[in-house]
């Protein structure tokens, strides 16, 4: 008899799940971003936010969490309940580097389901202007010079800047000093002030501010120069071999998301991201779009699997480590 009640009692709750699955969505959809306003990411979520609310017919809140790298902004998705009303967005750096970095009260793959791939974003060398360099060579000339390790501003321990930054310095030999801040938005502002010597930063960061002239490019960590800003050359073009870097993007929910409330976060994301509007605004800011046949839940969870498989070792090695 026990049994039967329970059978019948499993079965009703998962008639209840499905109808609120298929209701899906009710109320406004929040996608927490880890790092500051004004910044590349969340500058890249507000303009998905915008075009998803059209397809999901709620308001999609962005709320900014910074801290720790981005892994309190990541923690504070994990531990939301799993309903599709809590979405976590990331990078290379959230949901990649700090699982070797920081230590987690969560698991960056078995504590999240993903939802889709987004846009990437090489990286590009930038200095203050009153650096006298003009090209990469030059400036690498300057670093080594310096009698004191040069400044670099990073979003934090673990994030895309300071892994960049790490990779810069092994394939270059030069050592900096990180200066670390709440999103790369506010280490950009001091850079233009004058306060650091150089970002290691996002091109959808740093892109208008070179174009404003306010602060001075040297390369892209691309294998190919961007459309957007053809003038620039890729690290390899300008002589540094080896230094290629793409830090992409993408959205998470909790472990435990109803499989068709995923389907539909997912949709509204690939129609997004299909709009001919929102490719333009994306890639102004020097971002490259992610390829159609990649754009399923699964082509997010292999990616962020196989770079933490690559980048683990590297991070290890440099000893970047945060209690």
């Amino acid at each position: 008899m026990k049994k039967a009640v329970w059978a019948a009692l499993i079965g009703i709750l998962a008639v209840t799940g499905a109808v609120r699955a298929q209701d899906f969505p009710t109320r406004p959809i929040t996608i927490i971003v880890p790092f500051s306003a004004g910044g590349p990411s969340d500058a890249m979520a507000r303009v998905l936010a915008e075009r998803m609310r059209v397809t999901l017919g709620q308001a999609v809140v962005i709320e900014n969490v910074t801290g720790a790298g981005g892994s309190i902004g990541v923690g504070r998705a994990v531990h939301s309940p799993p309903d599709g009303y809590t979405i976590s967005f990331g990078h290379l750096g959230t949901h990649v580097a700090n699982g070797a970095v920081y230590k987690l009260n969560y698991d960056l793959v078995a504590d999240l389901e993903p939802v889709v791939l987004l846009p990437s974003n090489p990286m590009i060398v930038v200095s203050k202007n009153a650096v006298p360099a003009t090209s990469l060579k030059e400036i690498i000339e300057w670093l080594k010079s310096r009698p004191s390790p040069p400044t670099a501003g990073t979003a934090g321990a673990g994030s895309g800047s300071h892994i960049a930054g790490v990779y810069f310095e092994s394939v270059t030999g030069i050592k900096l000093q990180y200066v670390p801040y709440r999103g790369t938005g506010p280490a950009l502002n001091d850079l233009i002030a004058g306060q650091i010597d150089l970002i290691v930063d996002q091109t959808s960061n740093s892109i208008n501010q070179v174009r404003a002239g306010t602060i001075r490019a040297y390369a892209i960590t691309d294998d190919k120069r961007l459309a957007s800003a053809p003038e620039i050359p890729t690290a390899e073009e300008a002589g540094l071999k080896g230094f290629n870097m793409t830090l992409w993007s993408g959205l998470w929910v909790p472990k435990g998301t109803p499989k068709e409330i995923v389907t539909k976060l997912n949709a509204a994301a690939v129609e997004a991201l299909n709009d001919p509007a929102v490719r333009k605004q994306l890639e102004s800011q020097g971002l490259e779009m992610t390829p159609k046949d990649q754009l399923a839940p699964e082509a997010l969870g292999t990616r962020q699997k196989a770079e933490i498989a690559k980048w683990w070792p590297i991070i290890k090695a440099a000893n970047i480590k945060v209690d």
